[in-house]
């Protein structure tokens, strides 16, 4: 059984919750509570959301952030049974200034802010309830779920440029005549379109989400984490770009239909996964920790006096949970103002 399993078994078997002690539960509660209204207000957003991730392509991959961050944090569960949760409210501020993206999203229809608005007002929920040093303790599963967050789309026009420019030059080395504009490339069979599907931005996209996991799990000093980020970047997009030459070039003996059904049944995740595990592969011997060990310990922590300073000023926790409340009823009048016909 690998430790993910095990993890996940004993999620199920209620261990997790066993060994928090009692001052967690309050505190897990209130936490329970403002999701929960965050949620609903944010319907809309999560809706979209979890269609995008089932639905489209692009983004399946997301599907596994949610289990991916209970595995960070079982993993870390002993040291969270050491803790104690200290809500601050100086963290509704962060709370508010969530849903004021979300607000700003839905004011101009730009689904990314709405999403990320989202998504952000659940993370500055966790800094309100359960405080720094448990925000600390837990920076990584709470930073990856930025990753629930659908993006890349952005980004397809400057990937079908460079997966074109790739695709040419390598068509122009292998001694294919070829006439190009653009993404259009005209060669003696055909004509050929970097569209957007194949511009490979799902494959960059997820390249660069398990990039940070494996960055901060596997690496403990910032200068090996840029150097194997910055090949999660480039390797998928010099990739992309030899399968669309690849498929070009195959069509020139073979023909296009039969290079098309090649790409689809061997260029897909197929050559993803390959190439997933060539970065994998060649960084391996340059881990230098566990994923247990990822994130600051709890003795790091306890050296850290900022973090006493902010723990210092945590205010009312009541008072955390009304404000926060009447954070969210104010923006949902005013989401319902503005939606209005009138508004």
């Amino acid at each position: 059984m690998t430790p993910h399993d095990t993890a996940l078994q004993e999620l199920r078997e209620g261990s997790l919750i066993s060994r928090l002690p009692n001052c967690w539960h309050m505190p897990l509660a209130r936490l329970a509570l403002a999701w929960a209204a965050l949620i609903a207000l944010t319907r809309n957003e999560w809706g979209e959301m979890i269609h995008q991730w089932w639905n489209i392509d692009t983004y399946t991959h997301i599907l596994l952030i949610p289990p991916l961050i209970i595995w960070l944090v079982i993993l870390r569960r002993e040291g969270l049974a050491k803790l104690k949760p200290t809500h601050w409210s100086p963290g509704v501020f962060f709370i508010g200034s969530a849903l004021s993206v979300w607000f700003a999203g839905k004011a101009f229809d730009i689904n990314l802010i709405t999403q990320i608005g989202a998504v952000g007002a659940l993370q500055a929920c966790l800094l309100t309830f359960l405080g720094p040093r448990l925000v600390g303790y837990l920076l990584l599963p709470i930073g990856m779920m930025c990753f629930l967050v659908p993006f890349g789309d952005e980004v397809i026009p400057f990937l079908q440029g460079i997966t074109a420019e790739i695709a040419i030059a390598l068509t122009k080395l292998s001694g294919v005549e070829a006439v190009y504009e653009d993404i259009y490339i005209h060669t003696p069979v055909g004509l050929f379109i970097v569209a957007e599907e194949c511009s490979g931005v799902k494959f960059l996209v997820a390249m660069v989400t398990l990039g940070v996991l494996v960055a901060f799990t596997s690496f403990s000093t910032w200068k090996r984490r840029a150097l194997f980020m910055a090949a999660c970047f480039v390797v998928p997009i010099i990739a992309n770009g030899i399968r669309a030459w690849g498929t070009i070039y195959i069509a020139q003996s073979q023909g296009v239909e039969f290079a098309a059904g090649f790409d689809h049944i061997v260029y897909g995740w197929v050559f993803f996964a390959i190439v997933m595990a060539l970065v994998l592969g060649g960084a391996f011997r340059f881990f230098d920790r566990e994923p247990e060990d990822a994130g600051y310990s709890t003795d790091e922590l306890a050296q850290m006096n900022w973090i006493a300073t902010l723990e210092a000023r945590s205010g009312n926790a009541n008072a955390a949970m009304l404000f926060t409340g009447a954070l969210i009823i104010a923006f949902a009048i005013a989401a319902i103002y503005a939606s209005a016909p009138n508004g």
